[in-house]
């Protein structure tokens, strides 16, 4: 019968036995895995079953190693299943008494395979001697005896001597096939170890490509760091073309409050126009002292025309003006969208880095 001696849960692995690398899970979630004892054979196995499937079945060997790969996860090849099992465990201590356990079994295992040599040894041993002895008690008998004597002695003798050379040979066979049995298992286990090596070399060959593909990302990194801060000089120069945009809305005003001012200075002249036709009233009740004004008078009337002229440009500038400024503001309003717009696209463009 077989009794369990030590059981946990944990997350069961097998090797991938076509890549001989990766890892394939053999349990959707953790499973109870166990040590059992083998009183009639004396041996132990770890055995684990998901559900109705058993998908740890491994027989301890002195051979065997568990080696622990990480803090939470260990192995362990075996070579009659031709296979690497895995295990994960929730926390360390339970990766360290399973480590405990796996190596008192297998110094159990090397002790039961080491007391079944010996008890070959001995009963290979001690078969000759006994027939060796047999025949010297024999033939002390019937040196020493009569006939009858010799008669009575020889026939359990013989007998003896049959079922140890029957016993013996019993032995010599069950050591040829142990012996059998054990250049078996070397010959297992040199294959074992050749693909542990393999994986291992395979490991190693896994090793560089991470290193060489760290490489590439660090690689990566550096060119988008290089490129981030392109960007962020592109962000600068966005924030001079912001500060160029607020110096040409400062000009804008001051071109505004001068067209302000030069209004005003129209509507002082038009105010002042409305003073020459009071000036002529006045003119014609001193006409008689207008023969020398009168030239004054033309003069002043040029002047009025002039400068009639001149507020009919000023309207005319006035009016290019405003036309240009409006242009002007249109142009300036298309560039902030642009540039809202191009703002947009590259805090979108940050927020995908």
């Amino acid at each position: 019968m077989e009794q369990p001696i030590f059981t946990t849960r944990a997350h069961v692995f097998q090797i991938d036995p076509s890549t001989k690398k990766n890892w394939v899970p053999a349990s959707k979630q953790a499973v109870t895995v166990s040590y059992f004892y083998d009183v009639t054979r004396n041996s132990y196995r770890i055995i684990s079953v998901d559900g109705a499937k058993v998908i740890i079945n491994s027989t301890i060997t002195p051979n065997m190693t568990f080696t622990k790969t990480s803090q939470k996860f260990g192995q362990w090849a075996d070579s009659r299943a031709n296979t690497v099992f895995g295990l994960g465990f929730s926390s360390e201590q339970q990766l360290t008494k399973f480590a405990e356990k796996f190596q008192e079994v297998k110094e159990a295992a090397r002790l039961a395979r080491d007391k079944s040599q010996e008890k070959i040894e001995t009963s290979s041993n001690h078969s000759p001697e006994s027939g060796c002895e047999t025949p010297s008690s024999t033939q002390a008998s019937s040196v020493n005896g009569t006939d009858d004597e010799k008669a009575s002695h020889a026939g359990p003798a013989d007998t003896h001597l049959k079922s140890e050379n029957d016993k013996l040979k019993i032995a010599l066979t069950q050591s040829a096939a142990n012996v059998k049995k054990w250049e078996i298992e070397l010959q297992t286990l040199r294959e074992s170890n050749a693909r542990l090596t393999t994986a291992l070399q395979e490991s190693a060959a896994s090793v560089e490509q991470w290193k060489r593909q760290f490489s590439i990302c660090r690689d990566e990194n550096d060119r988008l760091r290089s490129k981030i801060e392109e960007l962020e000089e592109q962000c600068s120069e966005i924030n001079r073309e912001k500060e160029k945009n607020t110096q040409l809305k400062r000009r804008i005003e001051e071109l505004e409050s001068e067209l302000q001012e030069k209004e005003t200075e129209l509507k002082d002249l038009q105010k002042q126009s409305e003073i020459i036709p009071q000036l002529m009233s006045e003119c014609e009740y001193v006409s008689e002292k207008l023969e020398a004004a009168e030239r004054d008078n033309q003069n002043l009337e040029d002047k009025v025309r002039s400068l009639k002229t001149d507020i009919e440009e000023s309207k005319y500038r006035q009016r290019h003006l405003k036309g240009e400024l409006k242009t002007f503001l249109e142009v300036l309003d298309g560039k902030i969208d642009d540039l809202h717009d191009f703002r947009r696209g590259l805090s979108k463009l940050g927020t995908d880095n």
